[in-house]
């Protein structure tokens, strides 16, 4: 198989440009292909794939690390914050890596690790 298909090569290098030229149509032509699709996804992918790292991130999760010397501002700010009752803002409170807000925007995350802070715990946005 291998020797035919040397063959086949050595006989398509000796087609002139215009020869190679009609060789493409009559194949895009019996395949219902086109030998131009392959490159234009390429570089359509290409250019997308460039896009992404310049994305800058909209939606921040307000994670709690830990709830410091003053637990019981931290769970006032996490109940103003999140209109949770008292037990649930406690557990919330007590739970490292829980989530006091999920998906807002960046000044939102900003401005309630800031509060929770000032409260006495340990915050970072994801």
């Amino acid at each position: 198989m291998a020797a035919n298909l040397e063959s086949l090569v050595a006989s398509l290098s000796e087609l002139s440009v215009l020869e190679a030229s009609e060789l493409v149509k009559m194949l895009e032509e019996k395949w219902g292909v086109s030998a131009a699709a392959p490159v234009a996804m390429m570089a359509a992918g290409g250019a997308a794939v460039a896009a992404e790292p310049v994305e800058e991130k909209t939606e921040f999760d307000v994670v709690i690390k830990d709830a410091g010397p003053k637990k019981i501002e931290v769970i006032k700010v996490i109940r103003q914050l999140t209109n949770l009752g008292l037990g649930e803002a406690k557990t919330l409170a007590e739970t490292a890596g829980g989530k006091v807000l999920s998906a807002v925007g960046k000044d939102a995350a900003n401005e309630a690790k800031k509060k929770l802070e000032e409260a006495g715990g340990v915050v970072e946005l994801a």
